[in-house]
């Protein structure tokens, strides 16, 4: 074994030795010593060693790459005892980092009395079949920590509804292989006939349950589609908050919306979409929907299940696009909140880039972030800094009403005026003897209604 932090990276060839050996990576290990025994004990943490393959990319995005695999790790209950990586060209396809080195990758597990190994990537079955069999303890991939993750974390009928189909989908194609561990019988040779019967009814039985799940997840789809359509009906502008897991975008709604929702410092630690209604400083009414977080290569299970929930994005007039200023890879970030919304046919929508946390960032960051987006400006939902410039930027972006309009609004017609203030841009208003003078811009509807008033 080589120390990771002594090893430097080099352009020429590496030493065939120090090139394949599993190289531990410090710092990332979870610290005990502020869990108290009597915690430690209630929580019953797993233990598990982190294992990941270095193809691509320079050393400090496989070190970052670790280190958020070791945060969802300790979000699931984990208790991470080593962090482990291994250069190669690719992942070995039959065993992800080779045979020899699962000789290896098992000696640690022994030797730390690990639970699981949990692995840098998605594995195909047969992958996890093997490394199985040969650790000989539970191997998950990074794709089912964070489907467990979500499981945990689902609140609602429609967000458990849509873990458990994600659940499922990863599970499916994986069901001959599973292991051991999941007391699942691999067929084959002298495992024909009760153990293939076995492996069948499990497919249809999960098979009932998804089509099930989507039938239930496409009526509760149908139901905030119609919330979706009354919104727009009242012709009030919706904002989507969208952003990586943990950039604040649940602290940012509660700046904006006083909502009360949930807070913590923790991965995925809100799922279910909230929409809050707010109002510009000239009184122009908008909503404001938080969305579940996004994280590097998330699992397209997740985008799939989730999409009627991620449509609250994809239908909204603005986004604003959270962004962690005090994390060490913003840009990482952006990209793959990015690559979500490609996903979801979001790409079209006007996007607001908030730099959240401007208070604890590095000020050339954010320098280098305001630069590179030009329609940015940096926040903190902690603290309220710059948050009232915030809500300006969000009224010049959201879109305006499109009819001219002159008219004298009756003083027994006050619900008139709210409406031509809720829904329009007012441009000047004076009270006279008549009634409330008002020159502006609404939208058609309110227009056709105002005719009559028209001076």
């Amino acid at each position: 074994m080589s120390s990771f932090d002594n090893t430097p990276e080099t352009t020429g060839d590496l030493d065939l030795q120090d090139r394949q050996a599993l190289r531990r990576i410090a710092g990332l290990s979870t610290e005990l010593q502020d869990v108290t025994e009597v915690e430690y004990r209630q929580l019953r943490l797993e233990k598990v060693v982190l294992i990941g393959v270095w193809a691509e990319g320079t050393l400090e995005e496989q070190q970052r790459s670790l280190a958020e695999l070791a945060q969802l790790a300790e979000t699931a209950g984990s208790q991470v005892l080593e962090v482990l990586i291994q250069r190669r060209d690719r992942p070995d396809p039959a065993t992800f980092i080779g045979s020899g080195k699962l000789e290896e990758l098992r000696q640690i597990v022994l030797d730390t009395e690990a639970d699981t190994v949990v692995c840098n990537g998605e594995l195909s079955p047969s992958q996890l079949s093997k490394m199985e069999k040969v650790v000989k303890v539970k191997v998950i991939d990074r794709t089912w920590l964070i489907l467990d993750i979500f499981a945990q974390h689902a609140r609602s009928r429609e967000g458990k509804a849509q873990v458990s189909l994600a659940q499922m989908q990863y599970m499916l194609p994986r069901l001959r292989g599973w292991g051991d561990a999941l007391s699942r019988q691999s067929g084959g040779i002298g495992t024909r006939g009760p153990g293939e019967t076995k492996l069948e009814s499990d497919r249809r039985r999960i098979g009932k349950s998804m089509a099930k799940l989507r039938r239930e997840i496409k009526d509760m789809s149908t139901a905030r589609q119609t919330q979706r359509s009354a919104r727009r009906r009242s012709q009030i502008p919706a904002v989507a908050i969208a952003g990586y897991t943990n950039a604040g975008k649940s602290s940012l709604l509660n700046r904006l919306t006083s909502a009360g929702v949930l807070v913590e410092n923790a991965l995925f630690a809100t799922l279910d979409p909230t929409v809050r209604q707010a109002k510009t400083p000239s009184g122009r009414e908008f909503t404001v929907a938080d969305t579940v977080g996004f994280v590097r290569d998330l699992p397209h299970q997740l985008v799939e299940a989730f999409r009627s929930t991620l449509e609250e994005v994809s239908a909204s007039d603005l986004i604003l696009h959270v962004v962690d200023g005090s994390d060490p890879d913003p840009e990482g970030q952006i990209r793959a909140v990015r690559g979500v919304l490609a996903d979801i046919e979001a790409t079209h929508i006007p996007e607001l880039i908030v730099i959240n946390k401007c208070d604890s960032a590095d000020p050339e960051v954010l320098d280098r972030l305001r630069l590179h987006e030009k329609n940015s400006i940096a926040v903190s939902a902690l603290t309220g800094e710059h948050i009232d410039e915030l809500i300006k930027l969000v009224e010049q972006q959201l879109p305006h009403p499109q009819i001219d309009i002159k008219a004298v609004i009756p003083y027994d017609r006050g619900e008139l005026l709210a409406r031509v203030y809720r829904e329009g841009q007012v441009l000047s208003r004076t009270d006279t003897e008549e009634g409330t003078v008002v020159i502006g811009r609404v939208p058609q509807s309110l227009a056709n209604v105002l005719a009559e008033l028209t001076a």
